[in-house]
């Protein structure tokens, strides 16, 4: 069993950057591939960003690319999702997930086998 719990998130306004962090626990997860997952209300959860087991590979939803960035660190058991230049869009509950069995589907929700409990950003205009 993996757990999961996400932090970093909070109030900030247009334009302003946020560092979530995902902590793991219970067993290492260098071998997953990690994802970060989003969803707003009334809207469903939504690929955002995911990290490769060796952080060579990353990958982005399009709208994302360039503001976000996705990093971890194996030897904390930590993975990191770098916000800059937020929108009033990028509003959501923020998820981390790992995939244990990569199944090569990292924008995919169901490749996921462990979810943390989500951390709240709100971006004000």
């Amino acid at each position: 069993q993996v757990q999961l719990v996400e932090s970093g998130g909070g109030l900030v306004q247009a334009g302003g950057s946020l560092r979530l962090s995902c902590a793991a626990s219970g067993r290492s997860i260098s071998n997953y591939v990690m994802g970060w997952f989003r969803q707003a209300p009334g809207k469903g959860r939504e690929f955002v960003a995911a990290i490769g087991r060796s952080a060579g590979n990353t990958y982005y939803l399009d709208s994302v690319k360039g503001r976000f960035t996705i990093s971890r660190d194996n030897a904390k058991n930590t993975v990191y999702l770098q916000l800059n230049s937020l929108k009033s869009e990028d509003t959501a509950v923020y998820y981390c997930a790992a995939d244990v069995d990569y199944t090569g589907r990292y924008y995919w929700t169901g490749a996921y086998d462990y979810w943390g409990q989500g951390t709240q950003v709100t971006v004000s205009s």
